[in-house]
């Protein structure tokens, strides 16, 4: 299937999905936010890889939402009031259309975060804006030593809504998001990587690309079902106490343990040899 904001291709399990919009800085034009759920609900439901791995074409991973896409051709609903003082029941339909679009907006991201499969993400140059949003979804970042960092909204006068706040306070100190969203200053590769946004920096795209390209067959060596249980817990514990989060643990174990998998595990480390194992079934069976 072609896209116009992304490139896919699978193999070895790996689903490589690529923003190929490089002469727009991967801006976010109206189609970005359908095709990116249609791309992992196909990927994740009909269990065509084990990992994701999101990288981007050209200088800059995203440039965040293309605002002139959206005032062209966004629900009237959903632009600007051209009325200064407009009557309250058209305020009321201006709110409930913006409010819905938030709300498929915001789903765009959290579908990365729902999914059975780790999502891992390569950033290089600028990630502005929505492009914040749409890494912090992600299991896992890494980025080029030129990569920067920005929270832009301030600076158009908004507040970003689409997830980079509730996310972003569980991966960083409270108070450097605070500086970064009241500023809307760059935060470098470096400083990400020494806060503990991003994992790894690496000198260019070729080697970032080669390194988490790499850490993705790792993954994808171990069983499915395991690494699946793996990111359901984490997420999880993340958002629940630790007496819930132990006696979750407990129960999907007892739910979905599967001994023979295990058993093979065991064996194919003792035999070095890639270990074979029951991919994550397709939804809807």
């Amino acid at each position: 299937m072609t896209y116009q904001c992304f490139d896919v291709s699978i193999e070895a399990d790996i689903a490589h999905v690529r923003l190929s919009r490089p002469e727009k800085r991967n801006s976010m034009i109206p189609e970005f936010w359908d095709e990116l759920p249609q791309i992992v609900a196909d990927i994740d439901d009909n269990s065509r890889a084990r990992v994701i791995v999101i990288s981007s074409a050209g200088p800059h991973f995203s440039a965040g939402l293309d605002l002139n896409s959206f005032i062209a051709g966004g629900d009237e609903a959903e632009q600007a009031d051209p009325d200064p003082d407009p009557e309250p029941e058209h305020k009321l339909t201006r709110g409930e259309g913006f409010y819905r679009t938030v709300k498929r907006m915001q789903h765009t991201f959290s579908c990365l975060e729902d999914c059975r499969l780790p999502v891992l993400v390569a950033i290089q140059g600028g990630c502005i804006g929505g492009g914040m949003d749409f890494v912090t979804a992600c299991d896992i970042r890494y980025a080029t030593a030129d990569a920067f960092f920005t929270i832009y909204e301030v600076k158009i006068g908004m507040t970003a809504d689409v997830g980079t706040f509730p996310r972003l306070v569980k991966l960083i100190p409270e108070g450097i998001v605070r500086e970064l969203a009241y500023t809307g200053r760059r935060m470098s590769a470096a400083e990400a990587h020494q806060t503990g946004l991003v994992n790894q920096v690496f000198d260019d795209h070729e080697s970032l690309l080669k390194a988490v390209m790499e850490v993705a067959t790792e993954i994808a060596a171990n069983a499915p079902l395991a690494v699946y249980g793996s990111k359901r817990m984490i997420n999880y514990a993340r958002d629940h106490s630790t007496a819930d989060s132990l006696d979750y643990v407990g129960i999907w174990n007892a739910s979905f343990l599967q001994p023979a998998e295990m058993m093979e595990a065991i064996t194919a480390n003792s035999e070095k040899r890639p270990g074979k194992f029951a991919s994550l079934p397709k939804k809807g069976r």
